[in-house]
């Protein structure tokens, strides 16, 4: 296994270059005046374009501007806003919150979608069977957007249940209905993808197996059908967390949530490149070492699989 993780961490390298020089490729080079509404209504002094081209090396070829980033980001350094601000201290300060949630909403997602997924595929074609696979689609069929603005309304403004926006610090447990809404579309293809798995497990020859030794029920779910069609959500949980963080502007936006989707925004509104190639950086960290994590989970689950 130690042998294997290795292995990964160093495939992990190539991967992690070419991604972020894609994403370093199309946030720069990119048409476009970077510098357009710097100054209020009236176009920037070609003396000042001049000075910030020269100062954020934008005239370089971009592949020389890339190693250089790439040196500085070994470094730490995120590099600056054009208005010179640290984009490590804007990140710092917003990739917190947004972490919060997603991971809020990756545990609600996981342990509804998960319960509800199992009852359904052990008692499939049943009214319970049908209500879940109707509210799935009901839920899979509504926007985010939707879904954020009724629970606001509702729990937030006439019921007064909850606040309806976050505050600044953002605590666990003010993120729970922003939580709720963020991971409410992946809640409900986990709760299909479990419930599909764990019916097509029970007719398995290792199921029937298991029921023909005359070993528990419970120990025949838990230990032999559970584990095996886990397999699949692992999977899409682990790629999940990475879309979560990513996708969180509309959900950040509505509760008033100061992350990383706001962050994001205002500076593909400004083209702000650094700030975006250095989230996007952050969330592609995150991609692989969440896919190298659901990799290794795969042996935990399936005594079948072994690494060398």
């Amino acid at each position: 296994m130690g042998r294997y993780v290795l292995r990964r961490l160093i495939q992990l390298v190539p991967v992690f270059l070419g991604t972020t020089f894609l994403i370093y490729l199309l946030v720069w080079a990119l048409p476009g005046d970077p510098f357009a509404g710097k100054c209020g209504e009236r176009p920037c002094p070609d003396a000042y374009i001049a000075r910030m081209r020269e100062e954020f090396h934008l005239d370089d070829n971009v592949v020389v501007q890339y190693l250089r980033y790439l040196g500085n980001l070994l470094q730490g350094d995120f590099g600056e806003t054009f208005s010179g601000n640290s984009v490590g201290a804007l990140i710092a300060d917003a990739y917190p919150v947004t972490l919060r949630l997603a991971v809020v909403a990756l545990v609600i997602e996981a342990v509804i979608g998960l319960i509800a997924g199992i009852l359904t595929g052990l008692r499939s074609r049943g009214f319970l069977d049908n209500l879940v696979l109707v509210s799935t689609l009901f839920l899979i069929s509504i926007p985010t957007f939707v879904t954020g603005y009724v629970l606001q309304t509702v729990l937030g403004l006439r019921l007064g249940i909850i606040s309806p926006t976050v505050s600044s610090d953002a605590g666990w447990a003010e993120l729970l209905v922003p939580g709720l809404v963020l991971g409410s579309l992946s809640m409900a293809y986990v709760t299909r993808l479990t419930r599909t798995s764990i019916s097509e497990n029970q007719r398995s020859d290792y199921v029937r197996t298991a029921v023909a030794k005359g070993l528990e029920p419970r120990r025949v779910v838990g230990v032999h059908l559970l584990r095996n069609s886990l397999i699949p959500v692992i999977t899409f949980l682990g790629v999940d967390l990475g879309s979560l963080m990513g996708g969180a502007i509309v959900t950040e936006g509505i509760f008033n949530i100061r992350g990383i989707g706001g962050l994001v925004f205002r500076s593909i509104a400004t083209r702000e490149g650094a700030t975006v190639t250095g989230v996007v950086v952050l969330l592609v960290i995150v991609y692989l070492l969440m896919n190298l994590l659901v990799d290794v989970l795969y042996a935990v689950l399936d005594p079948r699989i072994r690494y060398v």
